[in-house]
């Protein structure tokens, strides 16, 4: 986008507005969580956004963008090619889509059962084959729910050792860390903080795994109070879904 472009443009300036209002949010939590070090990576979540928007973040500087569902991200993904974006799906995933994700994702958040490990694991070293890509990122999704009802996915923590192992052994697979959303209608701290002990137990196994992928609009300072590395953040910059029809 060029300058005399976005300057005409009031998308691009209330995207620029939103941005910088996350990321003096995400700086203050940084300071009061007294964290030193590389700040967490900002995932901006683009699900139900247009392109365009997408292009406007890259030049405000966004290098990592956030889909769930794979025809869309697919999509946006080709249209976008060379914008140097990297993108990470963070939805479930059935494992009949991987040849399709890997084909565009740096990196899955939501691994949550051996079944995805493998389709994962064979669609990349064919796509390697084919185009030489990169290994992918992988982050275990945890369960950080008490109550079975209020389930949002993702392996139990004591199931988290062996899914660890899974990745770490398969060729293509790089075990990044863990990824948890925090439970509906309770406060985050206590699920973030349970997340946190995952990641202490997984690191001592795997010490690169040190990837905490946790945090949304609504609760990103407590993520970052329990040591998130990257935060997945959509509504506070890109407002209000698009309608459809």
């Amino acid at each position: 986008m060029t300058d005399a472009a976005a300057a005409a443009d009031p998308r691009f300036h209330e995207l620029a507005q939103r941005l910088e209002a996350v990321r003096e949010r995400i700086a203050k939590a940084v300071a009061s969580a007294g964290r030193g070090g590389q700040p967490p990576r900002l995932i901006v979540i683009t699900k139900f956004h247009p392109a365009d928007d997408i292009r406007r973040l890259a030049a405000l500087g966004v290098t990592d963008v956030g889909e769930n569902r794979d025809q869309e991200a697919a999509a946006k993904a080709a249209e976008l090619a060379g914008a140097g974006l990297a993108w990470h799906f963070v939805g479930q995933l059935q494992t009949k889509k991987a040849k399709s994700v890997v084909r565009y994702a740096a990196a899955v958040h939501s691994v949550d059962r051996p079944q995805l490990v493998d389709a994962l694991a064979k669609a990349v070293l064919n796509e390697q084959a084919a185009t030489g890509r990169e290994p992918l990122d992988c982050f275990i999704q945890v369960s950080l729910e008490d109550d079975a009802g209020a389930h949002r996915g993702g392996a139990l923590p004591a199931d988290v050792p062996a899914l660890a192992d899974r990745i770490a052994t398969a060729e293509g697979l790089r075990l990044a860390g863990v990824m948890a959303v925090a439970p509906l209608g309770a406060a985050p701290e206590p699920a973030f903080e349970k997340l946190a002990k995952v990641s202490e137990l997984l690191v001592r196994d795997h010490p690169a795994a040190t990837g905490i992928s946790a945090g949304m609009s609504q609760d990103l300072e407590a993520a970052i109070k329990f040591g998130a590395t990257h935060l997945r953040i959509g509504s506070d910059i890109l407002g209000s879904r698009p309608a459809v029809g």
